[in-house]
This record gives structure tokens, sequence and C-alpha cells, in this order.
């Protein structure tokens, strides 16, 4: 038996019926590309200014920071140096007055000899907190070993110090990033966090440099939006962000705090 023939027209309508649902799906593909493509790029662009706002925030913390160190630098200039070597001036003028006995002048010397001691060694200390010798010369260890102990030596705190990773000389310069972030969170610690103990250790935790740290102080409510966003807590951020770490701070009323972040 001879089947019929297609009729022309029908193939006609078939191929024009295919290449419609061709193009037909092939517009629609695109459509979804061209929108999947702009959700994508929207993501990217919603990211990169959540980047950029995190970085202004950031060196806006930084510079706040350094504005409040500037300032404590120079209060302690005028307070301890300037006022002491005003008095050393005052003390120089005397010794050209006329009719000065022995014991008068002996005693403006040792007056001026006095101060001038007490002056040099306040620029000592001055100094010291901007970059300690022990620090810059034997690196992370010597300096963190050298803060405890000047925080114990005001029998306010006991810091139980332990390290456990071998620190590279030439990364001295992150490292200070996490000296300052131990300063600070020692000094919240002793200052507002009445603490008498303080626990500090660096270990490497999975190939990452990690540091724990915690107190038994009065702690805080750790929720608390005005806690997080502190002075201190913003420069630690900043400096822990700089560092390409990670940082979790877990504190409650009366429950001391602790404190883990990666360098």
């Amino acid at each position: 038996m001879n089947s019929k023939p297609i009729p022309e027209g029908e193939i006609v309508a078939t191929v024009i019926f295919s290449c419609v649902s061709f193009l037909l799906m092939g517009i629609v593909l695109l459509l979804f590309f061209y929108y999947s493509r702009k959700k994508i790029n929207q993501k990217e662009l919603e990211k990169r200014d959540l980047e950029i706002k995190l970085q202004k925030e950031q060196l806006h913390a930084v510079i706040i920071t350094q504005e409040e160190e500037r300032k404590r630098i120079a209060q302690d200039l005028h307070d301890d140096i300037s006022s002491k070597l005003n008095v050393v001036s005052l003390n120089c003028y005397l010794l050209n007055a006329p009719n000065l006995n022995a014991a008068e002048i002996s005693e403006i010397t040792s007056n001026i000899i006095s101060l001038t001691a007490k002056a040099l060694d306040n620029s000592r200390k001055i100094a010291h907190n901007l970059l300690p010798p022990v620090f810059e010369k034997f690196g992370l260890h010597a300096g963190v070993e050298e803060l405890c102990d000047e925080f114990e030596s005001s029998k306010a705190v006991k810091v139980h110090y332990t390290n456990q990773i071998d620190f590279d000389v030439k990364d001295i310069d992150r490292h200070l990033h996490v000296f300052r972030i131990l300063q600070e969170l020692m000094n919240n610690s002793l200052r507002h966090g009445k603490a008498t103990e303080i626990w500090i250790n660096f270990k490497n935790t999975n190939g990452v440099p990690t540091c724990h740290y915690q107190d038994n102080g009065i702690g805080f409510d750790g929720k608390s939006l005005d806690n997080q966003k502190g002075l201190g807590m913003k420069n630690i951020d900043s400096r822990v962000s700089f560092l390409n770490g990670t940082i979790t701070v877990d504190s409650e009323e009366n429950q001391g705090i602790t404190v883990n972040f990666t360098f």
C-alpha cells in the first residue's frame, strides 16, 4: 500500500511552526539570561556598595582613633612635659637673681635636676606607649609579655599569658595591630570591666593564627548595639579587618568577656 503524500501546505506549516517555536524559545532563553545577569550584576553592585560602606566606616573609625590618640599624646605632653619644663625655665631665671646664697642656689639646682629627670622619664613613657622598644626589637611575643608585666605591676589584675605560635619577626607591621588589639582589650577589662584576672592565649587553629582573650570582669550586654559599636570595639574591628581576620565577642552582665580573633 502506498501512503498518501503529505500535502505541501502541511509541511510548510510544520516548518513555520517549528521555526516560530525555536524563535520563541530563543527569545525566552535570552530574556531569562538577560534578567538573570541583570540580577547578578545588581547583587554584585549591592555587595560592592556594602564593601565600600564598610571600608568607609573602618577608615572613619581609624581616623577617629588616631585623633583620640593624638589628643591623648598632646594632653600628656602638655600636662607632664610642658608643665615641668615651664617650672625648670622659671628656676633657671631664679638662678640669675642677685644676692642668692649657696643654700638657695643648691635648692634651685636640685629642683631643676629633679624636674628634668621627671620630664625625661615621662617622655620615655609616652614614647614607649607609642611603640614599645621590646616589641620593635624582639617581636610580638616579647611585647605582649612586657605588656602583661606592666598591667600586673599595678597589683590590680593578674594576667595569664600562654603562646603556642612562633611569630615571624618579618610580620612586625601586622603584629603591631595584634598588639594594639590586646592593649585595647586589656585597658577595657581594667577600666570598664573591673577585671581582676585576664587570660590570653595564642595558638594555631587549623593553621590559622588565633588569639583567645578572656577576663572575669563585670561584662556587658553583648546584644546591645551601643556596646558593639563603641569607639574601642570599632577600633578593634578595623584592625582585625586590616589583618583579613575574623572576630567573635561574647559577653553577659557579670559574666566577663570572651574574645576570639584570627589574624
